[in-house]
Formats: C-alpha cells, structure tokens, sequence
C-alpha cells in the first residue's frame, strides 16, 4: 500500500497530458481492507478524484466503503463515481471460511442501500461464481441486490491462476471435502478440461456448453430479479460515468 499515494494521484491528474477518464480502484486488492479505517489512503484519494471531478469506480467487498458516502455521493452528482459490491454468497456460514476478512453478506447489502440512499449508483458483482459450490445461488443472491437497490449486475467464474490453484484446492479439502472434486470437476468444464486459461475474453466467464449454460442461467436471473438487460462487455460499473466535469483546482478553491 503506497502512502503517498493521494499525492502521486494528484500530481497525475495536474499533467496537462493527463486525458480525464474513469478510474478503477480494487481491480486486484480491495481498497477497504481493515488496514483503510486507520490509513484512510483510499478516503484521500476519493478527495483527490472529488477536487477534480474525475470519474472513479470502486469494487468492494466491504461495508466500510460507506464511511466515504459523502465524497462518492459529491463525485456521483456529476456522475463521476459508482461502486460495485461483490457479493459472494448468502450464506454467513461459508462466507465466514470462504471470505473471513470481508463483511457479512448482510452488511453489504446494507452497504448497497446506504450509498444508494446517497445517490451512489451501485452494481452488484457476484464474483466469484465456483462452479458447484455457490452457483445455485445466483437467483437468490441478484433478488437480494436489486431489492437493496443495485441498478446493475455481473459475474465473474473463479479463476485459478499461478499459486491461487494450491490454496483453492486446499481450501476444498479443509472445508468442503466431500464436494472437492466435483467443484474441481466443474471448474474444468469451464476452462478446456484445465483448472485454468487465461486467454483474454475467456478467464472471467470461461468457455464451452457450461459456461453458456450459466450465461444463460444468469441472463434469466438478472430479468427475474428486475435488473434491465445490459452490456456485459462493459465495464462494470463504468455506465453513465463522465469526465465532463473534470477540472484542475486552483490554489483557492475548496474542495468542491
């Protein structure tokens, strides 16, 4: 985690050759670990994006990002912020193995109705979708989103990249061994018979009879729930964002 981090975000943004465009943040580690309540690196670099009105997406698994509802509700005035909660599954039991250091599935929901209530336009992220494991819950899990108020939803199929494969596997074999080869069995039926491909355009939703089968299975799902047909080749989160309203701040502005 870069401490300096704000600052290096706003000497960026001052480039005369910096072109205004979205951000993404959590693209590989949430910004809202528990480390952020006393660092508050990712709260700094929201007032950054704010004094300059640049559009910025956040994906999260965790309830904190509504300490920040104040910025992202400023920047979603000029439709420059949205947020996506990733929501896993419903069960309190599995997430607590599954995800031990991310809120509870209850609090995520709140944390979408919370920024929602902010003006935050928020989608839901239901990732990672493990095949034999959390699968049967996709219906269940976008009804609860949508009535919490997500305006949009996606998915994403478990990847299994480089040493992510042993800790998965062993993660099955410490908590749900009875099922372990059959998830792995799964998971193969999505990747080419292997565990992993990470051919662009193919990892985050795999290929073949299955992984249409779960498209289509999503695609109704997301109708059923109440959630307009969309673009899944768009950025999630990224709709509607604009850096229309992009300036640089002058010494004697304040903040907004």
């Amino acid at each position: 985690m870069k401490e300096r981090a704000p600052d290096l975000l706003r000497e960026a943004l001052s480039k005369k050759s910096w072109e205004p465009q979205t951000v993404a943040m959590s693209g590989i580690t949430d910004v809202y670990q528990p480390v952020e309540r006393r660092m508050q690196i990712t709260r700094r670099c929201l007032e950054v994006f704010a004094e300059f009105r640049n559009p910025v997406v956040l994906i999260t698994k965790n309830h904190l990002i509504t300490r920040d509802a104040d910025l992202l509700g400023e920047l979603a005035k000029f439709h420059a912020a949205s947020v996506a909660i990733s929501l896993t599954t419903l069960d309190a039991t599995l997430v607590k193995t599954l995800e031990p250091r991310a809120s509870t599935p209850s609090r995520r929901l709140a944390a979408i109705r919370e920024l929602t209530a902010a003006g935050v336009p928020v989608s839901v992220l239901t990732a990672p979708i493990i095949p034999g494991l959390n699968d049967h819950e996709i219906p269940a899990l976008l009804a609860a989103a949508r009535e919490a108020g997500a305006v949009s939803a996606h998915y994403t199929v478990v990847r299994l990249p480089l040493s992510v494969e042993p800790i998965f596997t062993e993660w099955l074999a410490r908590h749900v061994p009875g099922q372990k080869e059959k998830i792995l069995g799964r998971i193969r039926e999505f990747r080419s018979g292997e565990l992993h491909r990470g051919k662009f355009g193919e990892r985050m939703s795999g290929t073949g009879s299955a992984a249409e089968q779960l498209r289509q299975f999503y695609e109704v799902s997301s109708r059923r729930a109440g959630f307009a047909p969309h673009d899944e080749s768009l950025d999630i989160g990224a709709r509607g964002l604009s850096a229309e309203h992009f300036r640089v701040p002058s010494a004697q502005m304040t903040l907004w």
